[in-house]
């Protein structure tokens, strides 16, 4: 494998020549590392949202063939979602501009107003969707306290209300998988099966924010192809870890998905010649669902570091590829001292701390943080 490391791309230009060379040489793996001197290094440990296209994947965005999405004349768009569903096992699915989106569709499409939904209280559809579920669907909210946001049909069941006009009618459960707020650990199947059989059971729907749902399966080992048989609902996101600069997709059954393209026209969410998005998405599924394993691997990194500082006083295990750990002072003092070194990241408390490794993060900018993360020991 022929292996280049590009310190400076300032133009497009600069992109289309790196990917001229893609094509001519077949580079699997092309990295454009920020900067080699350590004192001008930045490292973004924000979230894996702030990824940027590889130049394979502007080169399938520039080649995409486009028509009218709104028409269904789009065939790269139609070619993602077909490709998407039957990864999943499902029928059918709806390229969205964003994770909200989906989600906030997919409730729409399986409860009415006066219904209520349940979910873990760490949820990002409860907590970082504007209040969605409220706006959009008239639905409240049953919130349960899962350890790191994993919720099981034991704890489910006593929160289902009875047949009552005093109570909300329970018509859906959300899963997330990986649970952001919970440091990105994972559901694995065995434990989602049983809460399947509960919601179908009580004639309940079963939704998965799978904003990270390829992270989970390189943790579990699991089948993408089996989360068909327990889910009514799943929502990927092709953004975070899989480096597509905007969208997610929505897979459901044919009807459910006929009533979800109604909603995303309601909710501004129809989109024309978006083939040159469609297609980081394809691009994204085909050749950087295998790399995630990395990001992992860098995040174990972090978190071995992090339990030998003397100034973390709490971490979370890491089983994909986010850190969060808890400081002796508040968040905001370590974030201007990782700041000053060119390491960004974003607080999750007053004195917590999330970490989110990705393809944009490189081993030497990981042996960067681990040295400035050692440096800040008292």
């Amino acid at each position: 494998m022929l292996s280049l490391r590009i310190n400076f791309v300032k133009t497009v230009a600069d992109v289309k020549r790196l990917s001229q060379i893609w094509k001519k040489f077949n580079i699997n793996k092309l990295r454009i590392y920020s900067c080699k001197n350590k004192d001008k290094m930045i490292v973004d440990l924000r979230s894996d949202t702030v990824t940027k296209p590889t130049p394979g994947m502007l080169d399938a965005m520039w080649s995409a063939k486009v028509g009218d999405d709104v028409y269904g004349e789009d065939e790269t768009i139609n070619e993602l979602e077909a490709k998407a569903a039957a990864m999943f096992g499902m029928e059918a699915a709806i390229f969205c501009p964003s994770g909200t989106m989906t989600n906030q569709i997919a409730i729409k499409c399986f409860t009415q107003p006066l219904d209520e939904l349940i979910a873990d209280q760490t949820a990002h559809v409860y907590r970082y969707e504007g209040g969605g579920i409220a706006f959009n669907s008239a639905v409240s909210t049953r919130l349960l306290n899962g350890k790191r946001g994993i919720i099981t049909a034991e704890m489910i069941e006593p929160e289902i209300n009875a047949e009552n006009i005093h109570f909300p009618h329970t018509s859906l459960v959300v899963l997330e998988n990986t649970v952001n707020k919970g440091g990105g650990n994972c559901y694995h199947l065995e434990q989602i099966k049983p809460t399947a059989e509960l919601c179908a059971k009580r004639s309940i729907k079963l939704h998965l924010d799978g904003a990270r749902i390829f992270n989970a399966l390189t943790f579990t080992k699991d089948q993408a192809a089996d989360y068909g048989k327990y889910f009514d609902g799943i929502s990927v996101c092709l953004s975070k870890g899989l480096g597509a600069p905007i969208g997610s997709v929505f897979l459901a059954d044919k009807q459910t998905i006929k009533y979800a393209r109604r909603l995303r026209k309601v909710l501004g969410g129809g989109m024309r010649q978006a083939g040159f998005l469609a297609a980081a998405g394809i691009y994204a599924l085909d050749n950087q669902v295998k790399r995630l394993q990395e990001d992992h691997d860098h995040a174990k990194l972090l978190e071995e570091t992090l339990n030998n500082c003397n100034w973390v006083t709490g971490v979370l295990t890491v089983e994909t590829n986010i850190n969060i750990f808890d400081t002796v002072k508040e968040a905001s003092y370590y974030l201007q001292k990782l700041a000053e070194k060119g390491i960004k990241a974003s607080a999750n408390d007053v004195r917590r701390i999330r970490f989110v490794t990705h393809l944009d993060v490189h081993p030497d900018q990981i042996q960067h943080t681990i040295d400035v993360l050692k440096s800040l020991n008292e």
